[in-house]
């Protein structure tokens, strides 16, 4: 099987809100999109650029720290220039989403096409469930993502 997309969920289980990521890239692998990889990443976001290395078009979803609107989706083009600043994309650990994403783009490793899927989220607590604005936004977003795959169905 060729790939012609891979679609990375980010995210910490068992940090409530911080699992979106990976709920959302679940949903996206249920509906069996033609060749389309998706995988679930936890922690060191380093390793994603050795993950879509081989890769032309990426997809990313992650948790960002809610600005107004738990569950609210973000749709962001890292190609078109730094990620703003306006909300963090989640991470636990000092060296997150941006900051791959910004080492990616100085080194020259960015993918051709890439979008990055940030949920707004608020409860990032040990132990917790889903908040359920955030859980709300799980099926929309895949499906934005499952469009937005279809519409690439020409991507190689």
């Amino acid at each position: 099987m060729s790939v012609r997309a891979l679609v990375i969920g980010l995210g910490n289980p068992d940090r409530g809100d911080d699992a979106v990521g990976l709920h959302v890239a679940r949903q996206v692998a249920t509906l069996g999109l033609p060749d389309v990889v998706v995988e679930e990443a936890g922690g060191d976001s380093l390793a994603l650029l050795d993950r879509w290395a081989a890769v032309r078009r990426v997809v990313l979803i992650d948790a960002a720290a809610s600005i107004a609107l738990p569950g609210r989706i973000h749709r962001l083009d890292p190609l078109a220039g730094p990620l703003p600043r306006d909300f963090a994309l989640g991470s636990t650990h000092a060296f997150g989403l941006a900051e791959a994403v910004e080492l990616a783009r100085t080194v020259g490793l960015l993918p051709q096409r890439m979008t990055i899927y940030a949920i707004e989220a608020v409860c990032f607590d040990s132990g917790a469930a889903l908040s359920p604005a955030v859980a709300a936004a799980v099926i929309p977003a895949a499906g934005r993502i499952a469009v937005e795959l279809a519409e690439g169905q020409g991507d190689a």
